[in-house]
C-alpha cells in the first residue's frame, strides 16, 4: 500500500506522463512496479479519473464519460489546414520519410511552412538525414503526438478495418488500397545519418501555408 501511494502521489503531481523506470527510482528498492501500477489502474478504473499508458508511460486523464463536464476549462485549439493533417497522416504512417517523399505521396508540393507549423506544436521531429544525394532531412512523429491522440504506440493507429468502421473509407476499396504499419522504432534506419548540431542551427521557421 506504501508503494502504491507513493505512485499515486508521483503520477498525479507530475504534468507529463511518468515512466516505469522512474518510478522504480522514485520509490523503495524492489518495488514490483508493474504490480503496483495494475493495482492502481484497478483502483480508478470507475473514478473520474483513470490511469492510463500513453507512448509507454503512465498518467492520470479524466475518465471519458466524463469529459463534457470539463469542456468549460478546454482550450480550443487553432485548426491544422488539411495540408497539415494530410502531411501528418503521412509522416505518422510512414515514418521516417522526407520531404519529397510526402510530396510524392500527395501528389502536390509541400510547404515548409506545414512542417514548421507540425514542429511547433510538437508532434513531429526531424529524424536524421537519408543517405542518398542531396541528404534530405526524415521526419517522423514525437511522444506529444502520441499522448495528444492518446495512443500507447503509432502501430496503434487504425488499419483499414478500423477505417472502414469509422466510415473514412466508403465503397469498395481500390485494388491494391492498404494502409501501412507505421514503424514505431525510434532507432535511425540504416539509410539514414543521424542528426548534427549545425542541423538545428540552420533550421528557420518560415511562415505556414494559407
Amino acid at each position: 500500500m506504501t508503494a502504491i501511494r507513493g505512485a499515486e502521489a508521483i503520477l498525479f503531481a507530475s504534468a507529463q506522463p511518468v515512466g516505469a523506470e522512474e518510478l522504480a527510482e522514485r520509490l523503495a528498492p524492489g518495488t514490483d512496479i508493474p504490480q503496483v501500477l495494475s493495482d492502481l489502474r484497478t483502483i480508478y478504473a470507475s473514478r473520474g479519473v483513470n490511469l492510463v499508458e500513453v507512448a509507454g508511460k503512465w498518467m492520470f486523464r479524466t475518465a471519458p464519460d466524463l469529459a463534457h463536464l470539463l469542456t468549460r476549462e478546454q482550450v480550443e485549439p487553432k485548426k491544422l489546414s488539411r495540408a497539415a493533417l494530410e502531411t501528418l497522416a503521412i509522416i505518422a504512417y510512414h515514418q521516417p520519410v522526407t520531404r519529397a517523399e510526402i510530396e510524392e505521396i500527395r501528389g502536390v508540393s509541400t510547404n515548409k511552412g506545414t512542417l514548421d507549423v507540425l514542429m511547433e506544436t510538437g508532434w513531429i521531429r526531424m529524424r536524421g538525414r537519408r543517405r542518398t544525394p542531396g541528404r534530405p532531412l526524415t521526419y517522423g512523429t514525437t511522444e506529444a503526438f502520441l499522448v495528444h491522440f492518446g495512443l500507447e504506440a503509432v502501430t496503434d493507429l487504425p488499419g483499414v478495418d478500423d477505417l472502414k468502421a469509422a466510415g473514412f473509407l466508403e465503397g469498395a476499396v481500390p485494388p491494391g488500397f492498404r494502409v501501412p504499419i507505421p514503424n514505431a522504432s525510434d532507432t535511425l534506419m540504416p539509410d539514414e545519418d543521424p542528426l548534427t548540431e549545425l542541423d538545428f542551427q540552420d533550421y528557420q521557421p518560415l511562415p505556414p501555408e494559407e
